[in-house]
């Protein structure tokens, strides 16, 4: 008998967010204990979990206290202290995805070169202690440069289109990628279980904001053919063999013009990329990544209707307390569920909630996401 289910079982979860609080609405389902470790008093977690502790995830005494508290421990954002993680896994807690698989994936320069070293097929790199390094490199432009940790939604990345650009670059450990003309850009999620047992979700398209550099919309299934997708979901499956995680991996990729498939970067948690699967999966993400981590039989993880998922963000030129303008408006629209992630302030670009639509018909889906996206207005008071 699985010990999950028994009323002194506590699941510990590293960052209070969005990707918490979706978590969380699965734990639920279960009854599970759960312990949420935040910065922020105001978290969209804050009020639905059955524990609320403030501190730092990069402290090493309060991740490791923390964590002491728990049975199995998970997170939800990547930027957490590993060497606290490492010792809670040699006294008997369940860290998933572990430690070193989160030391593989923590620094980007670290997680291409693991690419490389498995002959994953990646974008051509050069690591750099600092940004100011490049300069004297005799780079050819453009290229993309990325900060090596504590990139998120867009921030951390940027395309160099000339020296100008250099200057405007913080100066911290980065990496420096080939420029890569692809068609498309898709998503594989990995779950896997302690036992081994993988199941995969069905490849998505991503479109991305061209100024934010994140995503907007996510449409499932991907509009590619069966033979793209068949090597997309066998170059995920490869990565995910080789981190050997456990719990959910999202891995980035991107179609090249030549339909070659490229491995962008990855997540080991519930991404952004999954979100559709609330409404149009039999089993979404986020209850996938809890039976994943508590070794419990994979759900299905097909889809019951194509989905398309369009991200709700803070409109440019508005800061301060948010509202939503125009909900009711998408409320009367068939198919469309809107998701409010609970985040008090609204900032240009952040991430505030997302709405799916579902629709027998994809590109109509499509176009009604697109309505969805030019009706609700994220700003402030």
């Amino acid at each position: 008998m699985k010990t999950y289910f028994s009323s002194d079982f506590k699941l510990g979860i590293l960052g209070g967010g969005q990707l918490g609080k979706m978590l969380l609405t699965e734990t639920q389902k279960f009854d599970i204990y759960t312990c949420v470790l935040e910065t922020s008093k105001d978290a969209p977690c804050a009020n639905i979990c059955d524990e609320f502790h403030l501190g730092s995830l990069l402290d090493y005494d309060t991740v490791y206290q923390f964590g002491k508290q728990v049975n199995t421990l998970t997170f939800e954002i990547e930027n957490v202290n590993i060497d606290a993680l490492e010792q809670l896994e040699k006294e008997g807690v369940h860290v998933y995805p572990s430690s070193k698989t989160l030391r593989i994936i923590q620094n980007k320069a670290t997680q291409k070169a693991f690419y490389i070293q498995h002959n994953i097929p990646t974008a051509k790199f050069l690591h750099f202690t600092s940004s100011d390094k490049i300069i004297n490199a005799n780079l050819s432009y453009p290229f993309v440069w990325k900060s090596a940790q504590f990139g998120y939604d867009g921030t951390g990345v940027k395309i160099v289109k000339s020296k100008t650009d250099l200057e405007n670059l913080p100066n911290v450990e980065c990496i420096v990628e080939k420029l890569i003309p692809f068609k498309n850009e898709l998503a594989v999620i990995v779950a896997r279980n302690s036992d081994g047992d993988i199941k995969t979700y069905p490849v998505v398209e991503m479109e991305f904001h061209p100024e934010a550099n994140q995503v907007e919309y996510v449409i499932c299934p991907a509009r590619v053919s069966n033979k793209i997708a068949k090597k997309a979901t066998e170059v995920a499956l490869k990565v995910s063999e080789a981190i050997q995680h456990v719990g959910l991996l999202a891995v980035e990729l991107f179609l090249t013009e030549n339909d070659e498939i490229l491995v962008n970067e990855v997540a080991p948690r519930p991404h952004n990329s999954g979100h559709y699967s609330i409404e149009a999966s039999y089993v979404n993400q986020f209850e996938q990544h809890i039976r994943a981590i508590l070794n419990l039989p994979l759900g299905d993880t097909s889809s019951k209707v194509g989905g398309v998922m369009v991200n709700l963000v803070g409109e440019e030129g508005y800061s301060g307390n948010v509202i939503y303008k125009n909900m009711d408006t998408i409320l009367k629209m068939d198919g469309v569920t809107p998701h409010i992630y609970g985040k008090k302030t609204t900032r240009p670009f952040r991430k505030m909630g997302h709405v799916t639509i579902v629709h027998k018909d994809l590109n109509t889906a499509r176009k009604i996401a697109e309505e969805v996206k030019n009706t609700i207005r994220v700003i402030a008071k």
